[in-house]
């Protein structure tokens, strides 16, 4: 079955893969694995109750499992609970691959567009940057998500979520020619490039778990210091207002100090940044969570805080 069509009450069997799974004790110190199963359809929390120690050492985040269990509502969100579980053999002929969710538009199509996007950057320094900071993950952007749950967490997503905002940008650009094109587009193509270094797993389209680079630097401070460094490499000062300015819009893509940038924008480019930025990511979660559900009312999205989207059918 697959998990978009689950819903409460029903029994499913099935192959996915394991996304997440943490080692959790109830209240009566019993172990259980708190796992995320996942198809090309969607995801799923799920409940392995009872585990023995070699449960503990079999199931873990990247593998692919044939299920059977049941689903249930819990706080108005569905989650699975395994009645039996095995690990996917060769003779199943099921592949990580075949369960991960692809972006809806071909990798090597994308990685085109970014590199027709660094071709028209007409500044040379900003060009010479950004053209250095993504030739270090071109191979990876084919592969790598955006993020690990909330969006574009798929085959694909990064690269995805940066020609998503391209877009964005080229219509915000048309309406509001003030702003500096070259700048926005960089800002644009570096933001969350270092999510390659940020992620582990990511290679297969899925994060697994955060680098121990990632949780002690983070993939917004990484960027900031290969932009440095790109400017150290073509004899750039790092004082340079070029620089700084891609350092700021870095820093400050998040939007708000306690959303993770250690700065507010502060450039008109830094704001539309930030809000293009937002704006995609949001409606990317809400689209991905609308298309998994076949519920009339989807809740809990994280990406809007925990909110609820109706779909309607109106003819």
């Amino acid at each position: 079955m697959l998990i978009k069509d689950m819903a409460d009450r029903c029994e499913f069997l099935g192959f996915y893969l394991i996304k997440n799974a943490t080692v959790k004790q109830t209240a009566d110190n019993k172990n259980y694995l708190d796992m995320v199963i996942s198809d090309t359809t969607g995801e799923i929390p799920l409940k392995f109750w009872d585990i023995s120690d070699m449960d503990k050492e079999t199931y873990f985040a990247g593998l692919v499992v044939k299920i059977k269990g049941t689903v249930s509502l819990y706080r108005e969100k569905l989650q699975a609970k395994v009645s039996k579980i095995r690990l996917a053999t060769d003779e199943d002929g099921v592949q990580v691959s075949d369960l991960v969710k692809t972006a809806p538009v071909p990798p090597v199509d994308l990685l085109a567009i970014i590199d027709n996007t660094i071709a028209s950057i007409g500044h040379a320094k900003m060009k010479q940057i950004v053209e250095f900071c993504v030739s270090r993950v071109k191979e990876q952007l084919l592969s790598y998500p955006a993020g690990k749950s909330v969006h574009h967490a798929y085959y694909g997503g990064l690269a995805y979520h940066m020609v998503r905002m391209l877009e964005l940008a080229d219509f915000v650009c048309k309406q509001r020619p003030f702003l500096n094109q070259d700048l926005l587009k960089s800002g644009i193509l570096l933001h969350d490039l270092c999510k390659v270094e940020e992620f582990e797993g990511g290679e297969q389209g899925i994060v697994t778990e955060y680098t121990m680079r990632g949780n002690l630097l983070g993939h917004i401070s990484i960027i900031s210091n290969w932009i440095h460094e790109a400017a150290l490499r073509f004899h750039i000062q790092p004082q340079d207002d070029v620089v700084t300015a891609l350092q700021h819009l870095v820093l400050t893509h998040h939007g708000k100090l306690e959303y993770g940038s250690p700065v507010l924008p502060q450039l008109p480019e830094a704001l539309a940044l930030s809000q293009i930025d937002m704006l995609d990511s949001r409606m990317q979660a809400v689209e991905d969570m609308i298309s998994a559900s076949n519920e009339t009312c989807v809740t809990s999205i994280r990406a809007i805080d925990g909110g609820r989207m109706y779909k309607l059918n109106l003819e």
